[in-house]
């Protein structure tokens, strides 16, 4: 019997720590800065995309870790939060601040033997998520503004981290991440609206599940599409796509915007949550069209 009882407290200890370092969330993002680094390379080297991927993850991991001892008794309102680790009482306050501690100094360590650069932007990517993002979600719908700029710093952190320049590459890289994260966010703010409410978080830009938040929506997946074809009218440096590239990626573009206008016309939780599924599809297919589109140019 006490060895059922260990291994479920095993079982436990790790969820929880998948749980606090939000481990789904921090591999997406990983994903985005390798995608990022494969963009700006000539070369690969190994020992860099292993190094990129692991000092992404601590610093993800810390970030969401600091937030979730921030919102600690505002997650405790809601159903979807209320069963994390620190307000359900199974990890305390102090455990999650040595991980997160420890996840911070490992990331800055782990990204600075790329280079300077790259720890200095994932550095600026946990102060803004944890000291600006974190403490205007119950404040300002701004708060969805700041949060997108650590959002889309991983994107822009691979190509800095295979050259270690900061040029108008991993400027349109960043652009693009940006821009995406506003459909998406608003999507998820729309259709988890009344969770949020208990919590006091203001997500949606008007407020409001309304045509205002939809058409705002719609806007901003508009200027995600505009950006992501950018790079094949050769104005973005090393950063190029092919004719072809650039009309699957239109065409992924078309596929996300259907989703955003069929939110405004139906304003509904299910329309919003389609929404934001398609975004997270398409965020993903964006990035591999234009690595594919890279390696056979």
């Amino acid at each position: 019997m006490s060895n059922s009882k260990s291994s479920l407290a095993t079982h436990s200890v790790i969820s929880d720590f998948k749980e606090i370092t939000k481990m789904r969330l921090s591999i997406s993002v990983v994903f985005s800065s390798l995608v990022g680094y494969l963009l700006g390379v000539e070369t690969i080297d190994f020992q860099t995309l292993i190094l990129l991927a692991l000092g992404g993850y601590f610093m993800v991991g810390a970030s969401n870790g600091f937030n979730q001892i921030i919102e600690k008794d505002l997650d405790a309102l809601m159903d979807r939060t209320k069963n994390r680790p620190i307000p359900a009482g199974r990890m305390s306050v102090n455990t999650a601040f040595i991980i997160s501690t420890i996840f911070t100094v490992l990331g800055i360590i782990i990204l600075y033997t790329i280079n300077k650069q790259t720890a200095m932007f994932g550095a600026i990517s946990i102060f803004l998520y944890t000291c600006a993002y974190t403490p205007l979600k119950t404040k300002t719908p701004l708060a969805v503004f700041v949060g997108a700029i650590p959002g889309a710093i991983p994107f822009m952190l691979g190509w800095v981290a295979a050259t270690d320049d900061f040029g108008i590459e991993p400027g349109t890289l960043f652009a693009l991440q940006f821009f995406w994260q506003f459909p998406h966010f608003w999507a998820i703010g729309w259709f988890l609206f009344d969770d949020y409410k208990k919590g006091g978080f203001f997500m949606l830009p008007t407020g409001k599940q309304d045509k205002g938040t939809a058409v705002q929506t719609i806007m901003y997946t508009i200027w995600t599409i505009l950006i992501s074809i950018i790079p094949v009218f050769g104005f973005t440096g090393k950063l190029q796509l092919s004719v072809v590239a650039a009309i699957l990626v239109f065409g992924a573009g078309l596929w996300f915007l259907y989703y955003a206008i069929r939110l405004f016309r139906l304003m509904t939780e299910k329309a919003a949550k389609q929404l934001m599924l398609v975004s997270v599809s398409y965020i993903t297919l964006i990035q591999i069209i234009y690595v594919v589109d890279k390696f056979i140019r």
